[in-house]
């Protein structure tokens, strides 16, 4: 089996959108894509995989995941949105990612003094914050595994200790996902007591 810091590495966790990767200039969809599809290559899965579409950001588009564009072009506002949705989808319905960014999008339009590339800073920061721990919890997660499994003492040692990180992660991935669903209706709630 891989060590942990090997698996960590092979994730690429500190894969995102940087606000210095955002150019100042707005962008016409095809440049939106390049960008995405530099800035998160190495998290695809495989070759195949498409990071961002066309039909993928005309959907977010009609689906008023973000506030409407001038002139087929984006800003750079847009593409901190883009990435933000583009990290939410891999957990979250598009629905609830709707619901989630809704008020950020009018935040965005309507609020003058809202500084968004400063939300997303942040936003960043608890990213890293997140990859850190999530590397130290790999390392205490497998080694408490590895301990479980030479009590079994079984010839299939490698096979049983992935299948049980698969399963550990899996169910900690579940968590988290429900978490957030709970406060994605949280704010659907509060948005419609106004």
């Amino acid at each position: 089996m891989k060590p942990m810091e090997e698996l960590a590495e092979s994730l690429h966790l500190n894969s995102h959108l940087s606000l210095q990767d955002i150019p100042d200039i707005n962008l016409y969809m095809d440049q939106v894509i390049q960008l995405f599809e530099r800035q998160f290559a190495e998290t695809k899965r495989n070759d195949d995989e498409k990071v961002l579409t066309k039909t993928m950001i005309n959907n977010y588009a009609k689906g008023k995941l973000f506030f409407p564009i001038e002139n087929k072009k984006y800003t750079k506002d847009h593409l901190i949105l883009i990435s933000m949705i583009y990290q939410m989808k891999g957990a979250l319905s598009i629905s609830d990612v709707k619901t989630t960014l809704g008020r950020l999008n009018e935040k965005v339009t309507d609020d003058a003094a809202f500084d968004l590339q400063a939300f997303y800073d942040c936003y960043l920061q608890m990213v890293e914050n997140s990859a850190e721990k999530f590397k130290a919890d790999l390392n205490s997660q497998s080694d408490e595994l590895i301990e479980s499994i030479q009590k079994l003492d079984d010839q299939d040692e490698d096979y049983l200790e992935q299948l049980l990180l698969i399963a550990l992660f899996t169910n900690m991935s579940n968590y988290y996902r429900r978490a957030a669903e709970k406060m994605v209706d949280d704010i659907s709630t509060n948005q419609n007591s106004f």
